[in-house]
């Protein structure tokens, strides 16, 4: 077994606490609904309204990225310990942060390519491109392969945090705990 790795913690805010389960509900909710659609027939009302709130939850994703990237630039926890793990860290948040701005987008850009409506909560949002068949098979395999690529990331996040807590015994995982001590 490792030895205990005692560090100081770094102190996370309740907002990037808050946010960081949100956006994990957000992205569970995004996956769910294109899974769930599935086990429903084409054209179904029910599997409409999932791709529906597939689009509209994706699209809250974009939307709370910034404001947690903006959050972090205007209150950074500070410095992280140098340890083995501080750059194979970094590369994954990065990973995610990108998963999460570039999927919406890229969902937006489908949508407009295929000539569909882009829902956002009884709004519409205006198409980012015109009409093109071509780009929309395009952008379709891509966002389907990088949605695969994101359970991969998501479950390599959750596993390092179970790795810090439970062999490297250090406070990782119960700093983004709600109710951490501040």
């Amino acid at each position: 077994m490792v030895a205990s790795v005692h560090h100081p913690a770094r102190p996370f805010s309740r907002f990037s606490i808050l946010m960081h389960w949100l956006m994990l509900a957000l992205l569970a909710a995004v996956y769910a609904c294109m899974e769930l659609r599935e086990i429903y027939p084409r054209g179904s009302g029910i599997r409409e309204g999932l791709k529906t709130w597939h689009y509209m939850l994706g699209l809250s994703v974009f939307a709370l990225v910034w404001v947690r990237l903006a959050a972090r630039a205007l209150a950074p926890a500070g410095p992280s310990p140098r340890t083995w793990s501080a750059v194979p860290a970094a590369v994954v948040h990065g990973a995610l942060y990108l998963l999460m701005v570039a999927m919406p987008v890229m969902g937006w850009v489908l949508l407009s390519a295929e000539g569909d409506p882009v829902p956002f909560f009884g709004l519409t949002l205006p198409p980012l491109v015109a009409p093109d068949e071509g780009l929309a098979g395009r952008i379709e395999d891509i966002h389907a392969t990088v949605g695969v690529v994101g359970y991969w990331l998501i479950g390599l996040h959750a596993a390092a945090a179970l790795f810090h807590h439970y062999v490297l015994r250090d406070s990782t995982l119960r700093r983004m705990a709600p109710g951490f001590p501040r």
